[in-house]
């Protein structure tokens, strides 16, 4: 897109403890972001210890100043999301971290760095932005409701993990900060690892197997975490292996397991719930918004809305550390004295014309056609049981397939689950996904906030529709929603319609296009090699598609 000279140019940079990104904002309009991985094909930009936490996200960068038909040179302002200044040892702070010391050498060199990776920058164009105030901009001055309050949790920044404010005006008065050691996202992830999950990567998995179990841990829980009078919390030390013990790898999930991740989801929902009461009794606001790692426990962020004094929840949909990079280009916008805009959604990466698309299926060697409705076509294979992968227009900015990189089937057959589930290669007790037109989504989904465009709540199935679209119902009678509005979506609206047409049922299964352990697609080369390597029976890459050959 062209850019005004005039223009105030902002590019962030998240490149610290995980999913490195970038993100531009012009003149207070989100431009374009993507986390790095989806150009690196380095799930959340994990590498061999040491060097797991600090991966620049150069392509990212590339990518986002050329969408804009910018150079490095024209940007006013680079914004780092971590402020070295704000920093403690990690000793000082109770925190057992060998490799802290090199993160805090690495950040405080970062303008270094950057100007090395992107040549043509200037060093010191490059604003340390304090991490939280990264994540709550990402979601105050991002959200599309004006003044709002906004917490923060995540496993930690520079010596915090919490962060409570307010945004009125643009401005952010913070109310709270809860200082390290004690820290919800570290918990989380503590008890992710002990359950043998991948830290600071799997955590949703522990939200999924939470609906398997009982909270008979909780009463332990609350004796040790807790939320303080103050507007904060308090986590002391706990020994996992006292409450069950470690799974081995082929062993089966046990119960103990299930139970112990139930418990700590509760507890969690609970002193969230503590934190939001309190910060609405010190502010009175209506809306509330939300940012950090933990901020995408769409289960939480549930009872949030059901049962906090807010009106309104709005959850930034890249609310983990890659959405800092939004939130620290705003914040430099904003303090540059340009008023952010809301982001105009989440599909913010990389698109594809149709003739690129085209070229790369030619030398592909592969045999495609050019339906006159590709929409229609979809629907029709879905309508047949049929698993499609879905690559249309720009990826999404996030964890979450929001029907751009997804791979779709019929949520009537229950087997249906365990297909997508085969088919990704993971566990068998994570849910998959419904998507509904808007106008449908109250005739079968209840509790939670409708319209959910993002998929970050859960919300009950109507026992009328249970049977009907069993795939998409998980053990606990919820699902976890992405409504389509045919204004925002059209393509997906089509299909979602194409597909009622046929079935009476307005919903469809929506989970990413990738398997265990890789990222979400980006490019056609990424849907092509997925295509080729999983039983999917059509790939629908913008307006073709690419059938899978029938066995001899």
């Amino acid at each position: 897109m062209p850019i005004a000279e005039h223009s105030v140019k902002v590019l962030g940079i998240n490149a610290l403890f995980h999913d490195p990104a970038a993100a531009l904002v012009v003149d207070g309009q989100t431009v374009a972001a993507a986390e790095e991985e989806r150009f690196s094909r380095r799930k959340h930009g994990h590498r061999p210890v040491p060097f797991a936490a600090w991966e620049l996200p150069e392509l990212a960068a590339r990518w986002c100043l050329a969408e804009a038909g910018l150079d490095i040179s024209d940007i006013d302002a680079v914004a780092y999301s971590y402020d070295p200044e704000l920093a403690r040892p990690a000793d000082e702070l109770g925190l057992d971290d060998p490799w802290d010391h090199l993160r805090q050498t690495y950040a405080q060199r970062a303008p270094g760095f950057l100007a090395s990776a992107l040549p043509g920058l200037d060093p010191a164009a490059v604003r340390f932005v304090p991490h939280h105030v990264a994540h709550a901009a990402s979601a105050g001055l991002a959200a599309p409701h004006g003044d709002a309050d906004v917490l923060v949790l995540d496993g930690r920044g520079e010596s915090a993990s919490h962060l409570a404010g307010r945004y009125t005006a643009g401005e952010l008065e913070v109310f709270h900060t809860q200082r390290l050691p004690h820290s919800l996202g570290l918990l989380y992830e503590d008890v992710t690892e002990h359950l043998g999950f991948l830290r600071s990567s799997d955590e949703y998995k522990v939200m999924a197997l939470a609906s398997h179990g009982t909270p008979r841990f909780r009463d332990e829980l609350r004796r040790r975490v807790y939320a303080t009078d103050d507007g904060g919390f308090h986590t002391d030390p706990i020994d996992w292996g006292s409450l069950v013990k470690l799974r081995h790898p082929d062993e089966p999930w046990p119960q103990d397991h299930a139970d112990l991740a139930a418990s700590v989801q509760k507890r969690l929902e609970e002193v969230l719930l503590d934190l939001a009461g309190w910060l609405h009794g010190h502010t009175g606001g209506r809306t509330l918004t939300l940012a950090g790692g933990v901020a995408l426990n769409c289960v939480a962020n549930t009872r949030i809305f059901d049962e906090s004094p807010y009106d309104d929840v709005w959850v930034q949909p890249a609310a983990g550390d890659s959405g800092t990079a939004l939130g620290g280009a705003l914040h430099v916008a904003q303090t540059e004295g340009d008023l952010p805009r809301p982001m105009p959604g989440a599909d913010l990466g990389r698109g594809w014309g149709d003739a690129d698309i085209e070229a790369r299926l030619t030398t592909a060697r592969l045999p495609f056609e050019r339906p006159d409705d590709v929409a229609d076509e979809v629907a029709r294979c879905l309508a047949d049981n049929g698993v499609v992968a879905w690559f249309q227009g720009r990826s999404e900015y996030g964890p979450r397939a929001l029907g751009h990189r997804s791979l779709l089937a019929h949520p009537g057959h229950e087997k249906n689950l365990e297909r997508l589930n085969d088919v990704k290669g993971r566990e068998q007790f994570r849910p998959v996904a419904p998507m509904v037109l808007a106008d449908r989504a109250r005739d079968i989904f209840s509790r939670g906030p409708l319209p959910s465009p993002y998929m970050l709540f859960v919300h009950d199935v109507a026992r009328s529709w249970q049977e009907r679209i069993p795939a998409v119902v998980h053990v606990d009678g919820t699902a976890r929603v992405q409504t389509v509005d045919p204004s925002d979506e059209p393509l997906v609206a089509r299909m979602l319609q194409g597909f009622e047409r046929r079935t009476g049922i307005p919903v469809v299964i929506n989970t990413s296009l990738n398997t265990a352990g890789r990222p979400m697609v980006d490019d056609p080369r990424d849907a092509l090699e997925c295509f080729g390597s999983a039983p999917v029976d059509l790939l629908a890459i913008g307006p073709f598609v690419v059938r899978r050959a029938k066995a001899a």
